[in-house]
């Protein structure tokens, strides 16, 4: 099982129900492929760099996910299909970026190690 992190832009245009469903299919979909998502944050919707499909804005999402490294193509090809999916990245973590990943978390959670110790 290898360390993954997933960032995708949704169309503005989706209500909150249908955002909602769009995020719970992917996060199924690991799932079912026997991984487990460890994180996930929405970030709202941003301002784009430049306008994709004449859109300006979108939902970013964050997902971080543990699963085999087969399951990366079937998932890209689904964003790939998905209309509502304007631009996605995928990668691959390496310990460094699990250990500031990790640390990034418990930051954003209010979590610290003088607080554990």
């Amino acid at each position: 099982m290898n360390n993954y992190e997933t960032v995708f832009i949704t169309t503005p245009v989706l209500s909150n129900d249908e955002y909602t469903r769009t995020v719970k299919k992917y996060a199924d979909l690991i799932e079912k492929a026997g991984g487990k998502v460890v994180h996930k944050e929405d970030w709202g919707i941003k301002q784009l760099a430049y306008p994709i499909q004449k859109k300006t804005t979108g939902f970013y999402t964050l997902l971080q996910f543990e699963v085999d490294a087969q399951f990366i193509r079937k998932f890209e090809v689904e964003f790939k299909r998905d209309e509502n999916i304007m631009r996605f990245l995928t990668t691959r973590f390496d310990k460094h970026a699990l250990a500031y990943s990790e640390q990034r978390r418990n930051k954003l959670s209010g979590k610290s190690k003088k607080a554990e110790a």
